[in-house]
């Protein structure tokens, strides 16, 4: 019998995460219908794009309860994005945070109904001092929405608590709407992964933006013969260099193809390693430029299942080389 009942229990769970779930999932297609099929709304999430992309100052996020924590998350999406940005709690902007914002910052105020009485004083501020206001709410003519610069009405989704109090799905779409300007701001400046990487420079992400340059091995490491060069010098280099690879290259210095152990297997003959590299190697091999994402190199190694890239410069000419065992130390896979 307690095995029944704890089946029963089983079943129960099961249901409730998949109906929150599909709840949760429900608001953000209403989300993307709106945004779709609602001009005034698409306008307005344009318009609040444009005015961040016109102010000189920095992007405050401002709310209490869940949407104060959504605040936070949308205001270090942002900062770590390119758009300088931090949160403001409303209680503490009554008592002297009001003096952290400036006529050139843009406010962001998170409240579903539009009516929360906590950021009066934000609101109130805001338009004595003229700073722009964005309202990120589901009712555009709440006391909020009406007083805002910008009003992004929100769809009002069904709530995924059972009793329609618990913020879950409103907290979604807030943070969906965050994460669509932070993006839209990141793509409008052309902010680009270097730029990234300037934010982040520790942990695994950290580790992923670092450049091919900073992980690969220097020339003095680089497995390189001239072509001409016969095949008895390829082995030898190979083997003394540690890459199970040599580099042919070109009387210029350009790298005109590269010779691997699968190399070695496919043109085995009794004359092998008196024939020039020229017509052992494989023309044309993937290589990489220095100022190359890690985890984008990493990427071409999987997908060509291959485990060395030779880095060449603009012109060509190696000047680095790069194995899998160095992506995998630097913490990039």
């Amino acid at each position: 019998m307690e095995g029944r009942v704890g089946r029963m229990e089983t079943d129960m769970i099961r249901e409730s995460l998949a109906r929150s779930l599909d709840t949760e999932s429900a608001g953000l297609r209403e989300l993307v219908e709106k945004f779709n099929t609602d001009e005034n709304f698409a306008s307005s999430l344009i318009a609040a794009v444009e005015l961040i992309s016109s102010r000189s100052g920095r992007v405050i996020l401002s709310g209490v309860g869940k949407s104060g924590h959504i605040g936070r998350k949308i205001a270090a999406t942002l900062a770590s994005t390119g758009t300088p940005a931090y949160f403001v709690h409303p209680t503490e902007a009554s008592h002297g945070d009001l003096g952290m914002i400036g006529p050139d910052d843009v406010i962001i105020c998170l409240s579903w109904s539009g009516e929360t009485a906590e950021l009066a004083a934000v609101l109130t501020y805001a338009k004595r001092f003229r700073v722009a206001l964005i309202a990120l709410c589901s009712n555009a003519n709440s006391t909020l929405g009406r007083n805002a610069t910008v009003a992004l009405a929100l769809p009002k989704a069904r709530e995924a608590c059972p009793h329609g109090l618990a913020p879950t799905t409103s907290t979604i779409l807030q943070l969906a709407i965050g994460d669509a300007l932070a993006i839209a701001l990141l793509e409008s400046r052309g902010f680009s992964a270097n730029d990234f990487k300037v934010y982040h420079p520790g942990g695994k992400l950290g580790s992923q933006l670092r450049l091919v340059g900073e992980l690969s091995h220097g020339p003095e490491r680089i497995p390189l013969l001239t072509v001409g060069t016969p095949m008895s010098e390829a082995v030898v280099m190979m083997s003394s260099k540690g890459f199970g690879v040599v580099g042919i290259v070109e009387k210029d210095g350009t790298l005109a193809g590269i010779i691997t152990d699968g190399d070695l297997r496919r043109h085995m003959s009794p004359d092998l390693l008196a024939q020039p590299v020229e017509l052992v190697m494989s023309a044309r091999p993937r290589t990489v430029k220095p100022d190359m994402i890690a985890s984008a190199a990493l990427e071409m190694m999987e997908s060509q299942k291959i485990t060395t890239l030779f880095v060449v410069g603009d012109n060509g000419v190696p000047v680095g080389i790069l194995h899998i065992l160095d992506l995998l130390r630097a913490g990039v896979a």
